[in-house]
């Protein structure tokens, strides 16, 4: 079985995460994973952050993924490009992204002024595997829960900062609307994270696009373990 992160944030992008893009692949190379997606926040709706150009932006958005990949690689651990998309001002609103990369970033900075329901039509029809992240996760700055089932292929109904609550919601919510059922751990801390979900799979990713094959042919399983 081969064992994969879907969920995974670095220090370099993500400034809430508190783990080195390196010290992350590190850490999942030593757990046996063969491999993690870098899902890191994308946020958009904003101005550019620091001033940049979105060529800039886009170019520094890059750079937690492209140090784990290289660490990655010397440690027989594959490491995938994801982001995190979020539309301001739906904070907490979040949609894991696959399959593309940062070269279609870079060619459609359009996705930074494209309000959530469009932005994610666009994605689809750009051939984006698209998970909601913890859709039933409750905060004092999200203003409310909002479900867009039609905008996507999945769910994240495990996340391993999600109490049961919030998860048994999500996991109710994908057998409703029969989305398929992916878990992540949401990781910020890296080798301080104590909680790990992912899947386990018989099918090898070789690309970011070989995800939602894995999710058509319902060939894997979710985990969620302590350490």
């Amino acid at each position: 079985m081969f064992r994969y992160e879907l969920h995974c944030h670095t220090r370099e992008v993500s400034p809430c995460a508190h783990a080195g893009a390196e010290d992350v692949a590190k850490y999942y190379a030593s757990r046996n994973y063969t491999g993690l997606f870098i899902t890191d926040h994308f946020v958009t709706g904003r101005d550019i952050p620091y001033g940049l150009s979105w060529e800039g932006w886009i170019k520094k958005f890059g750079e937690g993924y492209e140090i784990a990949k290289k660490a990655g690689e010397k440690l027989n651990l594959k490491v995938f490009f994801g982001f995190e998309y979020t539309c301001l001002p739906h904070a907490g609103t979040d949609f894991l992204v696959y399959g593309l990369d940062g070269d279609w970033l870079l060619a459609h900075p359009e996705i930074n002024t494209m309000p959530i329901r469009k932005g994610l039509e666009f994605l689809l029809c750009e051939g984006a595997f698209i998970v909601q992240a913890h859709p039933f996760r409750e905060s004092s700055y999200i203003e409310m829960i909002r479900l867009l089932p039609r905008h996507v292929h999945g769910v994240e109904v495990i996340n391993a900062n999600r109490n049961n609550t919030e998860n048994g919601a999500a996991s109710a919510y994908a057998d409703y609307y029969e989305l398929y059922r992916l878990a992540g751990t949401d990781n910020h801390l890296g080798d301080k994270q104590k909680r790990f979900c992912g899947i386990d799979t018989g099918i090898e990713i070789e690309k970011p696009v070989d995800l939602r094959k894995i999710a058509e042919s319902g060939k894997y399983t979710l985990f969620d373990e302590t350490r």
